[in-house]
């Protein structure tokens, strides 16, 4: 596929988009692990290749989801957990076992394989490495004589075989080609990044990780795949703090929006607050209508991306709330109407403790150390940075959120502790 390249604008020299940009940089699947991520699947495939019941039986075997598209982020806010999704093809001859028989034959296949835990998942086998990067498999039956390989992935829950037990369409190739044609590489963002990640690797000289010959690097192409990293380290750092139950809005869903909301040339902070209103507005409509969002794969209307969130419109309707008070805390941070001294709290509200502590730290002593000394600042209008009431954003936003915060029972951006 032949996508056009972008100028497009340095993330780093702006100083709010240089802070969200380190945010960014530290949350990421670092390319020496990315590497490591790359050996371990092919690892896998080639176990899997080696057992008697799956011998010659594995067509094709290729990553899905984040890991496709260069977004992979670290798992909530411990920093160290990565994600990594793997489909692997199976011949049709495996069909007949059913949803559950092929789930179980897959767990069966890897028990003994060299990690922590081997966990059957309701549509996967999760694969638990003890530096606690996660592999995640599950198991496809290609629809021959379609486009962009359509497929069929295992559902069941088990113990037994159940009604639920079913295949569910799925085309994670097609979309990371689609995500790919729609969010084409600025070679600003592209270069920037990986001046860092070269400083990186060179501190760190790769002592913890094996070498991987002739893997294909790791690239940072675009702003609206930080946008998407940004965005799903907010989800999940939210969902953990307020002790949230049940699903969180699907990686696969942002970086639905963020393919939608993609226009190369966009600041940081523009592209995040894009992505969110787009997602906001599609949430609200639904909300208004009395229905839950609907989303399907552009390249397969079969392949539903909302098959199991949002649960309910209320549920829908906290997610949008809380990219609310995400756009009115980049809105203020662009806007250079946070107070200086309040801004670390702040943003470790909203993307977790340690990346940024780390991230301010290095935005300081790149931009000669304004925001880490806490000490007055300027806007890029030349305005002094003064503490600022909760701006209210240009979508429908809960009273709570678009109110003033008072008192200390409130954080930030107006959600109630």
């Amino acid at each position: 596929m032949n996508i056009r390249a972008f100028t497009g604008i340095d993330p780093f020299h702006d100083w709010a988009d240089a802070i969200l940009a380190q945010i960014a940089f530290k949350i990421q699947l670092p390319p020496s692990l990315h590497a490591k991520a790359v050996s371990r699947y092919e690892a896998v495939r080639r176990h899997l290749e080696a057992t008697t019941f799956f011998a010659d039986g594995i067509e094709h075997f290729y990553p899905q989801g984040s890991m496709a598209i260069d977004a992979t982020i670290s798992t909530r806010g411990t920093d160290d957990e990565y994600d990594i999704d793997i489909i692997a093809q199976l011949d049709a001859k495996y069909r007949r076992m059913g949803p559950l028989g092929v789930l179980k034959a897959l767990e069966d296949a890897l028990s003994d394989y060299p990690v922590q835990k081997v966990i059957r998942q309701t549509r996967c086998v999760t694969l638990v490495y003890s530096d606690k990067m996660h592999l995640d498999v599950s198991t496809a039956f290609r629809q021959h004589g379609t486009q962009e390989r359509r497929s069929h992935i295992m559902h069941a829950k088990g113990p037994n075989p159940g009604a639920g037990d079913c295949e569910v369409p799925t085309n994670a190739y097609g979309f990371a080609e689609h995500y790919k044609a729609q969010t084409p590489i600025e070679t600003a963002v592209s270069e920037a990044f990986q001046r860092r990640w070269n400083d990186y690797d060179r501190i760190r000289a790769d002592a913890e990780v094996d070498d991987v010959p002739n893997q294909t690097p790791f690239v940072v192409k675009n702003m609206a795949t930080l946008a998407l990293q940004l965005v799903k380290r907010y989800r999940n750092i939210n969902h953990d703090r307020k002790h949230r139950s049940g699903r969180m809005a699907p990686s696969i869903l942002l970086a639905h929006y963020a393919a939608r909301s993609s226009r190369p040339g966009l600041t940081l902070s523009d592209a995040l607050i894009s992505l969110c209103v787009l997602l906001i507005t599609d949430i609200r409509r639904a909300s208004l209508l009395g229905h839950t969002l609907t989303v399907f794969n552009p390249t397969w209307d079969e392949d539903e991306f909302t098959d199991r969130w949002p649960g309910s419109v209320a549920q829908q309707d906290e997610f949008a709330d809380d990219l609310v008070r995400l756009v009115n805390a980049v809105r203020l941070l662009k806007d250079g109407k946070l107070d200086p001294t309040h801004l670390p709290a702040a943003l470790k509200e909203l993307f977790g403790d340690f990346v940024v502590t780390e991230a301010i730290r290095k935005a300081g002593q790149e931009l000669g150390g304004t925001v880490q000394r806490g000490t007055q600042g300027y806007t890029r209008a030349g305005g002094i940075m003064v503490p600022a009431a909760v701006a209210v954003p240009a979508v429908a936003a809960p009273k709570a959120a678009a109110a003033a915060v008072s008192g200390s029972r409130h954080t930030f951006f107006g959600d109630p502790l």
